[in-house]
Parts: C-alpha cells; structure tokens; sequence
C-alpha cells in the first residue's frame, strides 16, 4: 500500500512536473523568442510621439507589422510594467529581437539619435521645413519661435539676425526634441563654434560675430567656389573700409525674395529695402541666408589685396575676374553681360 502512494505520489509529481514545463516553456517563448520579423531587413525604426499612451504605443507597434506575435508583445509588455512607463523617441528595432529585449529597450528609453545635416538655407521657413521633417519638432511651431522677438532675444539675437545661431553642419539629435530643446542645442554649437581663436580674428577686424555672418552670408552667395571666397570677402572688406557701398546683387536678390534670378537689372536697384546694399552703406541688417562654416572663415582669414571690385567669367564657369579700378571693372562687366545676352539670359 505504502509503495503503491509513493508511486502514485512520484506520478502526480511528473504530472506537475511536465505541466508546469509546458507553461514554463510557453512563457519561455513569449518572453525570450525572436517575436521580430522584418522581412529581410536588418533593422528598422518606430517612433512614439510624446504624450503617447499605451493604447498609442500598442497602435504604432501593430500597424509598423514587425512583430510576429502582437499578444505575446502586449502580454510581457503588461507583465514588465511597460504600460507605466512609455517614453518618447526613436527606437531601432533588430531583426530577431525578444519581446523582453524590445520592451526593455523601449520602457528604458533607450533612443536611438538622428543624424540632420543641414546646409543651404535662407529663410527659417526652408530650415523649420527640413527640421520637422527628420524629428518630432512641428514645423508650424519651429516657424512661429522663429518669429518670437522675446524668444529670439533670450538667445542674444533680433530676427534679422537670429539665422546666424543655427551653422550648417551634420547634429545627432534625439528624435522627440522639441523647437524650444532645438534651439538650446544650436546655441551651444554657436557658441562653440565662436572660439576664442575666432572671436580673436573677428575682433581684429573690427567686426563682430553677426556682422562676419552677414558678410559670409553674401560671400556664400556670390561664389560657390570655396578657393575664392576670401579674395571675394576681402573686396568687400576693403569697399567696407573705405565706406564704399557693397553693391552685392545677392542682397538685391534677398530684398526682392527671388534667389532664383540670375540677371540683376538696373530696376531692381531702386528696391526700397534696408538689403538694399546699392542705396544703403555697410552691412544689411542680418544675414540672407545661413553661411558655410568655409564662408566664415573665408571672411576671418580673407585675403589681402587691393581689389574693389569683382564681375563673374564670362565663360560661365563660376569663377570671377576682379579688378582695383572702376574702368577695368566696367570693360569685366560689360564682356559678362554679353555673355549673358548670347546665351538670352535676360533676367
């Protein structure tokens, strides 16, 4: 009798024994098995906005179909607590990836940045565009801080000036930086950028660090060729030393609002406008565009010479002919607007 319970007793131990396997293993598989699938990717990208719930994130998790198994995902996700700790960003998610791994990831807040380059910009407009389109930030809302005279003021700047902050280079970025988050990362890189050997040259020059950008930002302009844009910044600082207006047709082209135009007319110079640089002397009141770290530098360490004035090749190739004299400038020009009439480039 005694033996029979025992092996009645061992039997029911095995029963338990192989049950409670079975469920271990089935929670083994929900928790640790490969639940990703990204159909022959290595990896790919979910954002969760901020202020999302955990129904959001359930949403966006499901409608990305990443995931082989959404209930196994939402059931360790109950049992990690996930549901009370959603965070905001960017997640990568790798082929293969857990549900245990995938949740840690995402209720640590563990983010990957994104990589923004920007260069080529004028207008807060075009920069608010490229920017909202790469993070979270609203471009609506990135247009309107622009706009904000006290915010812009707390950085040190005017909106004239205010594009000047933002220097064109490759940032990481997390993806749910907000305008406000934005604008305080451009700030450091400002100011970091303005180091002390800079700030030194520019003082030199009498000129500070707005007015170099101002003058790169007509440089950039004038020229997309890097190997002359200080022989292009130095005729403007010495036209600037001798109180000789500028004259420079990308300020014309600014005040107009057409970049595009490739024929300033004599028309266009009567444009009542304060980047009117034929009317108004010295610098405009801020930058047409957002310069080129190679810009400002080409103003810092322009070159030295004698030249006052500069009229593009008439061969077309990008370059310049400069000249000391009104005389020989007038002869340059006048072989320029030839070229442009032969090829019927009238405006």
């Amino acid at each position: 009798m005694k033996r029979k319970l025992l092996l009645l007793t061992a039997l029911a131990l095995l029963v338990l024994l192989s049950v409670g396997l079975t469920i271990g293993y089935k929670y083994y598989i929900r928790i640790y098995s490969p639940n990703v699938d990204l159909h022959g990717k290595e990896y790919a990208f979910i954002h969760i906005p901020s202020h999302a719930t955990y129904e959001d994130v359930v949403a966006i998790v499901d409608s990305s179909g990443l995931l082989v198994n959404m209930e196994w995902f939402k059931w360790v996700g109950s049992r990690m607590g996930y549901p009370y700790s959603i965070k905001p960003g960017r997640y990568k998610i790798v082929k293969g990836m857990s549900n245990k791994k995938l949740i840690t990831i995402l209720r640590a807040g563990l983010q990957t940045p994104t990589r923004i380059t920007f260069t080529g910009f004028r207008t807060p407009q075009q920069l608010a565009g490229r920017i909202s389109a790469q993070l979270e930030a609203d471009s609506a809302d990135l247009v309107a801080a622009f706009a904000n005279k006290e915010l812009v003021a707390e950085y040190g700047f005017t909106t004239e000036t205010f594009i000047a902050m933002f220097i064109p280079n490759t940032y990481e970025f997390f993806w749910n930086t907000g305008a406000k988050g934005f604008f305080d990362r451009m700030k450091r890189e400002y100011d970091a950028f303005w180091n002390e050997t800079r700030s030194k040259k520019a003082a030199d020059m009498g000129m500070d660090r707005i007015e170099v950008s101002t003058l790169a930002s007509i440089v950039e302009e004038e020229t997309t060729k890097a190997d002359e844009r200080a022989r292009v910044a130095g005729v403007y600082i010495n036209r600037l030393n001798r109180g000789i207006a500028l004259q420079a047709d990308p300020t014309i082209k600014f005040a107009m609002g057409d970049f595009a135009m490739r024929r300033v007319l004599t028309r266009h110079l009567n444009i009542d406008s304060p980047y009117n640089t034929y009317k108004h002397r010295g610098l405009p009141p801020g930058p047409i565009n957002a310069p080129g770290i190679s810009s400002i530098d080409a103003v810092l360490n322009y070159e030295k010479h004698q030249y006052l004035y500069f009229c593009a090749k008439s061969d077309f190739s990008g370059y310049h002919v400069f000249a000391k004299t009104l005389t020989e400038h007038n002869r340059n020009a006048l072989e320029y607007q030839k070229a442009l009439n032969k090829e019927r480039i009238y405006r």
